[in-house]
């Protein structure tokens, strides 16, 4: 099974790569490594939510926009690998999360991305990772996230 095949059966459809919001490319390649650039959680051209977790939104809905955030990475990692069968394995993951002063937890909202990588890719969807709480997000996403992919 393919990951694109692996993400429709979870219930989720692969987005269109998001346009960038400012000067920056949705990805960079090199040599065996794919950087992408940090996601928000853009569906069909805006923000699917807004606001901080710890005040606006909860640690489950924190999650979700994760997920949505590494649906948007994987759109980018596709588009510049044309299948996302030629990931060999996510190397590192870093979410940002806008939070209260006083959310602590950021890891737990981590893991809306990390899981989904581990559903999609299995074995090679496990990495390394940070979770950083901030003050605010670009047009005030709850969460960004990027990743770095070892690619065939």
């Amino acid at each position: 099974m393919t990951p694109e095949e692996r993400i429709a059966e979870l219930g989720f459809e692969l987005p269109q790569p998001v346009t960038p919001l400012a000067a920056y490319v949705p990805t960079a390649r090199t040599g065996d490594l794919v950087y992408t650039s940090g996601q928000v959680p853009m569906l069909e051209g805006k923000l699917h939510q807004t606001g901080k977790l710890g005040v606006d939104l909860g640690v489950d809905e924190g999650k979700a926009q994760a997920r949505i955030c590494v649906l948007n990475a994987l759109a980018a990692l596709k588009a510049e690998l044309g299948e996302l069968s030629r990931v060999r394995r996510i190397v590192k993951v870093v979410v940002f999360v806008a939070s209260a002063p006083s959310f602590t937890e950021q890891p737990q909202v981590a893991n809306g991305a990390s899981d989904f990588l581990a559903e999609v890719f299995g074995e090679a969807g496990k990495h390394a990772r940070s979770a950083v709480g901030v003050a605010a997000l670009p047009l005030d996403a709850p969460v960004e996230v990027e990743l770095i992919a070892e690619v065939s």
